[in-house]
């Protein structure tokens, strides 16, 4: 990520120019990139020099996606041999999974963890928040491979499928959600729901088995009362506790703290990784009238590494203003990738669905420049910038498809 970031700045200063700086999206990347900065200088933010290096160094995620995507992914090939990478990683997720869940290992010889969920191919459950978001692409490969066999053209979406190609669809999608409920982490197996939902937005030919998909997780789920009990106590137990408790939970009151750190400081927030530095001032432990009423807003205790969603996220290290310039970039990196007919047509869905999701507003979610998961979000971002690219320079005039 680095060196993709260091090496397209030196090559654009070498001569490949510095068109790429012109895109809506990358200039509104730059102005969340300042105004981050501005925000964690000392006698505005924290002061810490380490929030300050931080912020100097957040840029290096959206360089990795330009580089990617006018540089290293330009050619078709290129493309073509990244999509075989990201197919090959999906494959390896579902290998650890179906291991784990059936032997109770995975290859590394790690078991299940304490929860009951899926760790795939580490030793902590992080593997079901990347793969629903990689799944969707390769998932949207197999959709168009079925249309190909079928007869139509990939970008044909005007007439639906056979009844051949509705089933072998369906059995994909239920596939898909049965594996994320097996994982057992609330999050991811919703987020991938979603996201098969704004696949099937775009792509008529999978409407029909997106429907089947959405009435099987109910099923699914109460399957995995039986032949997964630690996940159904995860996905059903352990969620209507938290949701029917929220304000009391560890989220709530994760969620309250940022509110009160906000209130505090609308304007310029706290700086970088301000929840982190932060969260344990007594200054902002109490609660909120019109939020959560606790005496001391959970204390220290309940302080993590950050607010768990990015909007809090972007809303205590840069005020209001960081809010609305990380929604603004969020939309412009999703009007970048806005999917239209065409070659590729089904890939580029789900790359879109990829980036939708990892920035839904309405989840609990790692940090916005965290690994592995800020990785191969914006791995994939970089993968569909590439692909919209291309797009625009072999189709001026593109028109979105609902």
């Amino acid at each position: 990520m680095d060196l993709l970031a260091v090496l397209l700045l030196v090559r654009s200063a070498l001569g490949l120019g510095w068109f790429w700086t012109r895109q809506f999206w990358v200039r509104v990347a730059f102005l969340w990139w300042g105004w981050q900065i501005v925000c964690s200088l000392p006698h505005i933010g924290l002061g810490s020099s380490q929030a300050l290096t931080q912020a100097c160094l957040a840029i290096r995620f959206p360089l990795m996606a330009a580089a990617m995507q006018v540089w290293t992914l330009r050619d078709a090939e290129s493309r073509l041999w990244m999509s075989r990478v990201l197919v090959a990683c999906c494959a390896y997720f579902v290998l650890q999974f179906v291991m784990q869940a059936l032997l109770g290992h995975n290859l590394f010889g790690y078991p299940r963890y304490i929860d009951g969920t899926l760790t795939g191919p580490y030793a902590h459950p992080r593997a079901a928040a990347p793969f629903s978001r990689l799944v969707l692409p390769v998932m949207m490969l197999g959709c168009a491979f079925l249309v190909a066999r079928s007869g139509r053209a990939e970008s044909d979406t005007s007439r639906s499928v056979g009844t051949g190609t509705f089933l072998a669809m369906s059995v994909l999608a239920v596939l898909v959600l049965g594996l994320m409920v097996l994982a057992g982490q609330r999050i991811p197996m919703a987020l991938t729901a979603l996201g098969i939902g704004v696949c099937a937005l775009f792509y008529r030919p999978l409407r029909p088995a997106a429907v089947v998909g959405a009435l099987s997780l109910p099923v699914l789920v109460l399957l995995a009362r039986f032949v997964a009990p630690q996940a159904f106590q995860h996905l059903v137990i352990l969620a209507a506790h938290q949701l029917s408790h929220f304000w009391e939970s560890h989220y709530g009151l994760v969620f309250t703290r940022a509110m009160v750190m906000a209130e505090a400081h609308p304007v310029t927030g706290l700086g970088y990784d301000a929840f982190r530095h932060a969260c344990a001032n007594p200054a902002y432990q109490h609660g909120l009238p019109w939020f959560s009423t606790a005496s001391d807003g959970g204390g220290a205790g309940i302080c993590v590494q950050h607010a768990h969603n990015h909007y809090l996220q972007a809303l205590t290290n840069a005020g209001v203003p960081g809010l609305f310039l990380f929604g603004g970039l969020v939309f412009a990196c999703l009007r970048a990738l806005w999917p239209v007919r065409g070659a590729h047509h089904a890939w580029r869905i789900g790359l879109f669905a990829a980036f939708f999701i990892q920035e839904w507003p309405f989840a609990s979610a790692s940090d916005f420049l965290n690994l592995p998961l800020g990785g191969w979000a914006f791995m994939l971002l970089g993968v569909g910038l590439a692909e919209a690219e291309h797009r625009q320079s072999v189709e001026p005039n593109p028109y979105p498809v609902l």
